[in-house]
């Protein structure tokens, strides 16, 4: 019996490979070497972190192309494009987060959120800045107004939409539904102030010219959230599987009763999210409450009578028209505490839409 000694022959993907370590050394080189560049030219951050970038790139993908050959050289400079892109993306949300804890933490706390703006002037803030009293004012009405017109935009948007949906999915055929197909995309990309100014006309012709609330707010709001549900809403039906719905139908139950009992339930966990992303998407709009709701310093808890202040609307009144024009730090601080409470209440929702999606997935697993 012959036995082969031959030794096999070495894959070529084996062949010509660096070493795992190249990656990190020329990684460290190219920092020390944008740093001496920029530190030449008088170091900034911005020139320091072009030089590494470039460098890294040329580096990384020449010594890469010279051993390993041009589709791994070409493989890592694309890696590396990608990497920037997501750091450059990264810059103006850290910054964003950064400018709004840093200067909002100081003012924010529970005082700022169980006070309102109520018989707070400007001499307040002149006699807080002089030691002579203490800061005072908070955002509890303007939180008590966002909460309640947010959610009465909620009552008014999640039935129109997921019915909608549901009509487009299930039902919509032929002209009618290619048309509303074609407002809801037009709808998307209205600009707010639009939707704010559509809500003050139609309240001024039904109850009078200058009609302000919280409810009229809400519709604003509304116009903006519906068709972001049935974006939504309408992606998450279409990917139930016909399988189920003809299993339905098999056993002779009805269309409607197949949409609430199969469809709907199955779709529950998008639409949800979809639904709660809805929302964080237009609490902090600004323009159509300022045009609908207004700016008032009161508690005002019926948002179909007066005019209602929203945290939006607050941190632009704070920013822009200071109670104090000789001290205006004190309405800065409070804009920028309002901002972070903003900040807050967005990332909570977008958390809870995660938390919905995760609970009321469809259980895969036996």
């Amino acid at each position: 019996m012959t036995v082969d000694t031959r030794i096999p022959a070495v894959s070529s993907l084996a062949q010509n490979q660096l070493p795992r370590a190249t990656t990190p050394v020329l990684l460290v080189l190219s920092l020390a070497a944008g740093a001496g560049l920029s530190a030449a030219l008088g170091f900034s951050w911005a020139w320091f972190a072009v030089f590494f970038i470039v460098l890294f790139a040329v580096v990384n993908t020449t010594v890469s192309g010279v051993v390993e050959g041009r589709r791994k050289a070409t493989d890592k400079l694309v890696t590396t494009l990608v990497y920037t892109a997501f750091g450059l993306a990264l810059i103006p949300l850290i910054s964003v987060s950064w400018s709004v804890v840093d200067n909002g933490l100081e003012r924010f706390g529970a005082d700022f959120l169980t006070t309102s703006m109520r018989n707070v002037t400007g001499l307040n803030d002149q006699q807080a800045v002089d030691g002579e009293a203490e800061f005072i004012g908070g955002a509890y009405h303007a939180l008590l107004g966002t909460f309640l017109i947010t959610g009465l935009a909620t009552l008014i948007s999640v039935p129109i939409g997921l019915l909608t949906s549901i009509y487009l999915v299930e039902y919509g055929r032929g002209r009618l539904a290619r048309a509303i197909t074609f407002f809801v995309d037009v709808m998307t990309g209205i600009p707010s102030i639009v939707a704010g100014l559509f809500a003050a006309a139609l309240f001024a012709v039904l109850f009078g010219v200058g009609t302000r609330n919280g409810f009229a707010g809400a519709v604003a709001l509304s116009v903006l959230m519906i068709p972001v549900v049935v974006r939504s809403s309408e992606e998450m039906l279409r990917i139930v599987p016909n399988e189920l719905r003809e299993a339905a139908y098999a056993l002779g139950v009805p269309k409607w009763r197949t949409i609430v009992r199969v469809v709907v339930p199955t779709a529950i966990s998008g639409i949800a999210s979809g639904v709660t992303l809805a929302i964080a998407r237009v609490v902090g709009e600004t323009a159509p409450l300022i045009v609908t709701a207004g700016f008032t310093s009161s508690i005002n808890s019926n948002p179909f009578s007066e005019w209602m202040m929203s945290l939006p609307a607050y941190v632009y009144s704070q920013a822009m028209r200071p109670l104090s024009g000789s001290v205006p730090e004190p309405s800065f601080d409070r804009a920028w505490a309002a901002a972070l409470t903003l900040v807050l209440i967005v990332m909570l929702l977008n958390l809870i839409a995660r938390l919905i999606a995760r609970l009321f997935s469809p259980k895969t697993g036996r």
